[in-house]
């Protein structure tokens, strides 16, 4: 199960227990976030109507504060004197992705529903194999 998340002005794909760069958010380490859902693949259903997506909740903690490759740049003008020297480095936030799921249900990846499920099922074999 992977999904297409907004964060930061950009898309990414996450998937369960994925640590993930994005732009710098607020909020300290440890921290959990919610990413609003923009497509979502489980097995073979792709989901990508807004009024299905819209109850998918993507949720993140907050590994800690990373920063990009240093860019230089030289601003310079023949015959003047002029010359600037200027640097940039982009800060970037880590987040691992916690879970992918809808409102109110077990976000800890797939098949949770499922395990929860089967065992009822397995209890209830049990009991009639002892009868």
């Amino acid at each position: 199960m992977y999904a297409i998340v907004r964060c930061g002005g950009r898309q990414e794909k996450v998937a369960l227990d994925e640590v993930v760069t994005v732009d710098k958010l607020p909020g300290e380490t440890g921290s959990s976030i919610t990413l609003p859902a923009l497509l979502v693949v489980d097995g073979e259903r792709v989901i990508s109507d807004p009024a299905e997506v819209g109850r998918y909740l993507v949720t993140a903690d907050i590994v800690g504060d990373a920063a990009g490759p240093k860019i230089n740049m030289i601003h310079y003008r023949n015959k003047t004197g002029y010359r600037r020297r200027l640097g940039h480095r982009q800060r970037y936030t880590q987040v691992r992705i916690t879970g992918i799921g809808t409102e109110g249900s077990d976000t800890k990846g797939p098949g949770a529903k499922g395990k929860a499920e089967a065992k009822p099922k397995a209890q209830a074999s049990a009991q009639a194999q002892e009868d």
